[in-house]
C-alpha cells in the first residue's frame, strides 16, 4: 500500500509519427492517436502544485511524453491537437466504491459490445472515471467485463474487484428481495467465526480478487453478527499479498475495531451512530486509513422518508467526514455507484459542505487513490512517464467542485474513451 516515487515533471518536444483522433460514440474503444496535443487549458498537474495556465499535455504511445506552458513548450507539427482553450485538465478520476451487481451487467461475457459500450459510459468514463474499485460483485462476472475492457474490445475504466463480501449469515437480502432492487443474486461469503473469515478471505486472493470487502451489516435477529475479531483474520491473508482491505460499517464501533484491526478502508460513514469524535479517528493518520464518505447515498437511503430525516442523517455523515479530515485522515472519492443514481455532483457538494476545498476533493479522486492503491507511479498525476488517464472539464472547478462532473473529454492511456456531444 506504499506509495511510488514520483516522476519528475520535465518540459520536452519531440517529433513523431501521426495516427489521427477518433471521437468515440459509446462504440468499441478505437486507437484515437498515438501522439496527441491537449493544448491552451489550465492544467492541474496533481492536486498540491500550482496549475499551469494555457498548458500543453503531449501524449505519446499512451504516456506523458511532456507538460508545460504552451509559450515554452511547442507541440510538434505531426502531433494531432485538441484545443482546450478555457477548459480544464486533470489527470483521470477514480471512484473507489462502486458495484457491478445491478441486473444490467449479468452474464457480462454476452452483453453486445455497442450495448456494454454505453453502459460504461452513462456509469463512469462520461464524469472523468478512468479507475474504479468494484466493492462487491460476482468476481467471475465482473472480470468478464475487465477483460472486454482491456482486450480493447469496449472503452471503459480500468477496473478492480473484490468480488464477493465477507459477510455474516443471513445479513444478506434474499434473491427474490434483490431483484425488487434490481441487483443480481450475489453469494457472498458467509462467515461466523474468525476462523472462517480468514478462510474465506484466504479463498478469495486465491481466486485472483484485487481486494478484500468485509461488511459488518447486522442480520436480522436471532442470527448473529459479523464477529469483530473476524475482521483482523480477515485482514491477515490480503495483506501477505499486498491487498487493501474495505469494510463496511454498521456503526462507530465498527469503525474503531477496522482501524485497530488493520482495515485499509471504511466504506462509508456511519451517521445513524450519531458523530464521531477523537476516539474514533484515532491513529488513522498514522495508520494511514482512508475512508470512501459516500454522502449521497444516505440521502439515497432514506428517499422514501420525510425531508426532515433525510436532512438529519446527511448533516450528520458530514459532521463525520468533517471530523475525518480535521484529524488528518485520507479521503478516497467513492458513491456506492450501482447502489445509488450515477451523476456525482451532489457528492461534490456534500464533500465541499464538509469544508474540504477544492485541491483536497481533486486528491480524493486522483493522488490519494493512487497512492493508496500502490499506483502512484503511474496513475493519478500529469507526469512524464505516467499513464495518459486524463479529463478535460468544460469549465473551472476551483470555482465549482459541482464542475468536476462536466466533463468534455475522458482519456484512457492516451485514447479518448468519452466526448461530450
Amino acid at each position: 500500500m506504499c506509495p511510488s516515487r514520483f516522476i519528475p515533471i520535465v518540459f520536452l518536444s519531440a517529433i513523431v509519427s501521426f495516427v489521427s483522433c477518433s471521437k468515440l460514440l459509446g462504440q468499441a474503444a478505437v486507437e484515437t492517436g498515438r501522439r496527441l496535443a491537449l493544448v491552451g487549458g489550465t492544467i492541474y498537474v496533481s492536486a498540491d502544485a500550482e496549475p499551469i495556465p494555457n498548458g500543453v499535455v503531449l501524449v505519446q504511445d499512451g504516456k506523458i511524453l511532456a507538460v508545460g506552458r504552451k509559450a515554452s513548450l511547442p507541440v510538434p507539427p505531426t502531433f494531432q491537437s485538441i484545443d482546450c482553450s478555457g477548459r480544464t485538465i486533470t489527470a483521470g478520476f477514480w471512484n473507489s466504491h462502486v458495484h457491478f451487481f445491478e441486473r444490467k451487467w449479468a452474464k457480462a461475457a454476452e452483453i453486445p459490445a455497442a450495448e456494454l459500450a454505453r453502459q460504461l459510459e452513462d456509469m463512469f468514463t462520461r464524469y472523468g472515471f478512468t479507475s474504479v474499485f468494484d466493492l462487491g460483485s460476482t468476481w467471475e462476472n465482473t472480470l468478464d467485463i475487465r477483460k472486454r475492457i482491456e482486450s480493447g474490445e469496449v472503452p471503459g475504466p480500468r477496473i478492480r474487484s473484490t468480488g464477493e463480501v465477507l459477510i455474516a449469515p443471513g445479513a444478506m437480502p434474499a434473491n427474490n428481495i434483490l431483484a425488487i432492487l434490481g441487483d443480481m443474486p450475489l453469494q457472498n461469503l458467509e462467515v461466523t467465526s474468525p476462523r472462517e473469515a480468514e478462510a474465506a478471505a484466504k479463498r478469495q486472493v486465491e481466486r485472483g480478487v484485487d481486494g478484500i470487502k468485509i461488511h459488518m451489516q447486522p442480520p436480522p435477529l436471532p442470527k448473529a453478527p459479523f464477529p469483530r475479531d473476524g475482521i483482523a483474520a480477515a485482514v491477515g491473508p490480503a495483506h501477505e499479498l499486498n491487498k487493501p482491505v474495505f469494510i463496511h460499517p454498521d456503526s462507530a464501533e465498527d469503525v474503531k475495531a477496522a482501524i485497530q484491526a488493520g482495515v485499509d478502508v471504511i466504506a462509508h460513514t456511519t451517521p445513524k451512530t450519531g458523530p464521531w469524535d477523537a476516539s474514533i479517528t484515532a491513529g488513522i493518520r498514522d495508520r494511514k486509513v482512508a475512508l470512501t464518505p459516500t454522502l449521497t447515498m444516505w440521502e439515497v437511503s432514506l428517499r422514501h422518508d420525510r425531508v426532515s430525516a433525510q436532512e438529519k442523517l446527511t448533516a450528520v455523515a458530514v459532521g463525520q467526514l468533517q471530523t475525518w479530515v480535521a484529524a488528518g485522515g485520507t479521503v478516497l472519492f467513492g458513491t456506492d455507484i450501482g447502489a445509488i443514481e450515477y451523476h456525482p455532483d451532489e457528492e461534490y457538494a456534500l464533500m465541499s459542505r464538509a469544508g474540504m476545498n477544492f485541491r483536497q476533493i481533486l486528491a480524493s479522486l486522483t493522488t490519494a487513490p493512487a497512492a493508496h492503491f500502490g499506483d502512484s507511479g503511474r496513475l493519478g498525476r500529469i507526469a512524464v512517464g505516467s499513464e495518459a488517464d486524463l479529463v478535460v472539464l468544460t469549465g473551472d472547478p476551483s470555482r465549482d467542485v459541482k464542475g468536476l462532473a462536466g466533463v468534455l473529454y475522458t482519456l484512457r492511456g492516451g485514447k479518448v474513451i468519452y466526448h461530450s456531444d
